[in-house]
């Protein structure tokens, strides 16, 4: 099968690859494939893909705030000529969005049929996307994912890494809840929905949830640091864009489909022991 992927350098796009090994697979990033060029669809429809994956996107939630239109631009209207050259294909289309199309009211997780509702330009850019995506494609498969991260890449958690490495405290959220996801255990899931030909919205985030700050800890206490972590709320971080206090991903419909991503923890877990790894290579290389 044919599967052009956008993203492809980014830290899901990587591990998209690595599960995809075998296919015939084109990876379709920047310089070649520009989200604001108006001929992409021409030059998707040029390699007539069988499967479009459309995992890149402007996900600095506080730049889309600083800059509305490139963030408008990159994540609704790129979305709209990807999708687009999918259709002049008649190729599958698997849209990558997120939990920021929610509003954080709700205090359990949130479920495919529930209301959206974005508070921040990320999360209305995104949602567009999505729409942009199902108009073009009806058939077309979104994937809401929830803080995602992996070993390529920027990232919180490898960015907690580097600060308790060198620090001996550091201020972390703890009034944020969501569903830590490592682009890892995603990918996997994606390639599986793509091959059972899942349609429509599908939740998939890491099982359970926490904080920001428990997130923190649990990386610090599997890396065996000494940094201490202080809670802080979000209105002490200073962070420009509102950030939803709630934004967990119900995964029942997924696990009706047969499948499941590792509790939040075992995906950390699992992080460490590839990010350790891919160290001791490059060491010694």
């Amino acid at each position: 099968m044919r599967i052009l992927l956008t993203g492809a350098n980014g830290q899901l796009g990587f591990e998209l690859q690595r599960v995809l090994i075998g296919e015939d697979l084109i990876p379709a990033d920047q310089p070649d494939y520009e989200l604001m060029d108006p001929a992409l669809a021409d030059k998707i429809a040029a390699v007539r893909p069988h499967l479009v994956i459309h995992a890149a996107a402007y996900t600095d939630v506080d730049g889309c705030e600083r800059d509305p239109d490139t963030a408008f631009q990159v994540n609704a209207l790129g979305t709209r000529r990807v999708a687009e050259g999918a259709a002049k294909t008649n190729a599958r289309l698997v849209y990558i969005s997120t939990d920021y199309v929610f509003d954080g009211k709700k205090d359990t997780p949130y479920t495919e049929r529930d209301g959206v509702n974005p508070l921040t330009v990320y999360g209305r850019s995104k949602l567009m996307g999505e729409q942009e995506a199902l108009k073009a494609c009806p058939s077309a498969l979104i994937v809401r994912t929830s803080w995602l991260y992996g070993v390529r890449g920027k990232n919180f958690v490898k960015t907690i890494l580097q600060l308790a490495a060198t620090r001996p405290k550091i201020r972390v959220v703890n009034d944020q809840k969501g569903s830590p996801t490592y682009a890892r255990d995603l990918a996997g899931v994606i390639v599986a929905l793509i091959r059972r030909e899942a349609d429509g919205v599908v939740h998939a985030g890491g099982e359970g949830e926490c904080t920001w700050y428990e997130l923190a800890c649990a990386v610090i206490q599997e890396a065996r640091y000494t940094c201490r972590v202080i809670p802080i709320s979000t209105a002490e971080s200073g962070r420009l864009a509102v950030r939803p206090s709630y934004s967990a991903l119900s995964t029942t419909l997924l696990r009706q489909k047969g499948l499941n991503l590792l509790p939040w923890r075992m995906g950390v877990q699992r992080f460490m022991t590839d990010h350790a790894s891919i160290g001791t290579a490059a060491g010694s290389a």
